[in-house]
């Protein structure tokens, strides 16, 4: 009992601080649509996909690497510690060096500008920082300080949200003398508006400049011990994690980058392509509510799944566990999808960012899709067998690129999502019909499939039946979910009275 407290308190330490802080950023969101224009915010929407990419290169699994080889018995934990760091402080420092060096010809093939050039640049920092800090987060975990780890945490992101309200909202709105003339002397000193997006990228750099000292205790202990036959067996153990890591930073990132490069010029009359990625990446945060969700599940799930794996009635167990997991996910696809007007109007402050709200309910549907996947890889986690998690994350891969360079010259940034959508798909596809050999579980799937299809097919309604009436509109939505949340109880009341 003390050991599952200790994991529950463990695992919502972690959990929250990273849960809470996406909640933060994304409250950044209106500021970002509301002061830069859909091409500026494409251009930050575009270099971030490729962030995501380089933090796995970076890493290239090491992290995993230390917690699998500090946790055998008998392991040197410190002298382990410092041979990984050793590694990522020396190849982050060269790969970094690279980037900074190619920041010029980058610069000249996308016709970025000077301080354009200068975000490269700045986020070849950030991938540095990212990098080396990871492994004294990783010792903090090892060592079990969960408070610690989170609140390093959460400083980061309360730090990166106040900086983005400070310069890009309360700076600018003094400057533009919408209150406190007073302060406008002292603003215009510390705050330039001609800066533009260049904020978004310094004071990321700054927050994680600031985790050195908040870690410096973990790296005051460091000691720099560089040998390549030591590291050897760590390298083999991660690299396969790594090409894991990339395949799954394909599925999420790669349409963002085809989109930029992929798009026919003049696709979108009077948008560039890079403003077209500016109002998919706005338009994609709308599907973080999901994201969320699937998140907080995973923090808490997969613990219990493991704790669970010896008892005999763990596989109706976690059939269960499923159907309501697609119940709640298939509630917010339906809500968010039909309200999807009120949510752009509320995060997406200029009208042409609401130009791709379309794109919603599929990029929802899809991380339902996700979630799914999600549950159903319980099998290959609890017979050993995760070889088959990376064949389905490259099948995915590959689906994503694929479709994305078919569909992106005919149908936009909507042949993205639909791209997203097919991909995520096919992994819980393919994951349920190989779980069903290796470790099958008796899932309600006529029920799942239902109750999926029901919300689906409700949102198609709400879609082709256009009414221009306000308030005839959001009754009519409104009817549309309290009809879902209806026959979810009909359906499910017996069981519901029982717990």
């Amino acid at each position: 009992m003390s050991i599952a407290k200790k994991l529950v308190g463990q695992t919502a330490a972690y959990g929250l601080s990273s849960i809470v802080g996406r909640m933060l950023n994304y409250l950044l969101i209106p500021i970002y649509t509301s002061v830069f224009l859909t091409e500026e915010y494409g251009v930050v929407t575009y270099l971030y996909a490729f962030v995501g990419f380089f933090n796995v290169l970076y890493t290239y699994g090491m992290e995993t690497a230390f917690f699998r080889f500090a946790n055998k018995q008998g392991a040197d934990k410190y002298k382990i510690y410092n041979q990984v760091l050793s590694a990522i402080l020396t190849s982050s420092v060269i790969l970094t060096s690279i980037l900074m060096l190619l920041s010029g010809p980058i610069a000249d093939y996308k016709n970025f500008s000077e301080q354009e050039q200068n975000y490269i640049l700045w986020l070849a920092a950030i991938l540095a920082i990212d990098a080396i800090v990871a492994i004294p987060f990783a010792w903090l975990r090892l060592q079990g300080k969960a408070v610690k780890f989170a609140s390093i945490k959460m400083a980061n992101i309360i730090i990166t949200v106040v900086a983005n309200v400070f310069f890009l909202w309360f700076c600018r709105e003094i400057y533009n003398g919408t209150f406190l003339p007073s302060l406008r002397p002292f603003i215009t000193s510390i705050y330039d508006p001609t800066f533009g997006i260049g904020y978004i990228f310094l004071i990321n750099l700054a927050a994680n400049a600031l985790l050195i000292p908040m870690l410096w205790k973990e790296l005051r202990i460091f000691r720099l011990n560089l040998n390549f036959n030591q590291l050897r067996p760590l390298l083999v153990y991660a690299y396969p994690i790594m090409l894991m890591g990339m395949a799954g930073m394909v599925n999420e990132m790669i349409d963002r980058i085809l989109l930029e490069e992929w798009l026919p010029e003049s696709f979108y009359p009077g948008r560039s392509n890079t403003a077209a990625v500016g109002i998919y990446g706005a338009c994609y945060k709308l599907s973080i509510f999901m994201t969320l969700a699937i998140q907080a599940f995973r923090y808490a799930a997969e613990p219990f799944f493991f704790s669970q794996s010896e008892d005999k009635n763990s596989p109706q167990t976690f059939a269960i566990i499923m159907k309501w997991f697609v119940i709640i996910c298939a509630a917010m696809f339906l809500f968010i999808s039909v309200f999807r007007d009120d949510f752009g109007y509320l995060f997406l402050r200029k009208p042409e960012y609401r130009e791709g709200l379309m794109v919603v309910p599929v990029l929802l549907l899809a991380n339902l899709f996700l979630g799914v996947y999600y549950n159903l890889s319980v099998w290959f986690k609890l017979t050993d067998k995760t070889k088959y998690g990376t064949y389905i994350s490259f099948a995915g891969a590959a689906i994503t690129i694929l479709l994305n360079l078919l569909l992106i010259p005919v149908l936009g940034y909507m042949g993205s999502a639909i791209a997203t959508l097919v991909c995520y798909f096919s992994m819980a596809l393919a994951s349920y019909l190989l779980g069903n050999r290796h470790y099958p579980i008796p899932y309600p799937v006529k029920t799942i499939a239902g109750y999926i299809l029901f919300a689906t097919a409700l949102v198609w309604a709400t879609i082709a039946i256009d009414i221009e009436n306000w308030w005839a509109r959001h009754a009519f939505n409104l009817a549309v979910c309290i009809a879902f949340a209806a026959v979810v109880w009909l359906s499910e009341r017996r069981r519901l009275l029982k717990l």
